[in-house]
């Protein structure tokens, strides 16, 4: 079965995103926007992905906005995400192995390209562990 990731991004993230969704084709893409690097505000994307997961829970999200911090503020704000802001492959790992993230926010301005590939292969390609960690997970729904 194909990973499903549901994406959005603002003005800032879209060449990133764009980028990688020609990249990653090994992946069911469900793109919900911007699609220009027109002005937008990057909570309504941010949103739009939460929103889609809460329908989809064994899917992932990406958010992409110039430094990740907006859009992980605005996806966490929903119960059943755990959005985790990543910067390097390792923080990708502990986020999903530690955390049960499943929402990955990546800062198109301050990381680079290739960067940011490896951290989206790492955030995918790593499970949770459970185990010690379920219970500090399980204390984050509020």
């Amino acid at each position: 079965m194909k990973t499903e990731i549901w994406v959005g991004c603002d003005h800032a993230g879209f060449s990133l995103k764009k980028h990688l969704l020609e990249k990653f084709k090994q992946f069911t893409w469900h793109d919900l926007g911007a699609n220009s690097e027109v002005s937008v505000d990057y909570p309504d994307y941010a949103g739009k992905v939460a929103l889609a997961l809460k329908d989809n829970p064994n899917g992932l999200g990406l958010l992409i906005c110039g430094s990740a911090q907006g859009m992980a503020i605005k996806a966490n704000r929903s119960p059943w995400i755990r959005a985790a802001i990543c910067w390097n492959e390792e923080i990708a790992k502990r986020a999903r192995t530690h955390n049960n993230a499943n929402v990955l926010c990546l800062a198109a301005r301050h990381v680079d390209i290739e960067t940011n590939e490896r951290i989206l292969s790492t955030f995918v390609a790593t499970s949770f562990e459970g185990g010690r960690h379920q219970g500090r997970v399980d204390k984050l729904k509020g």
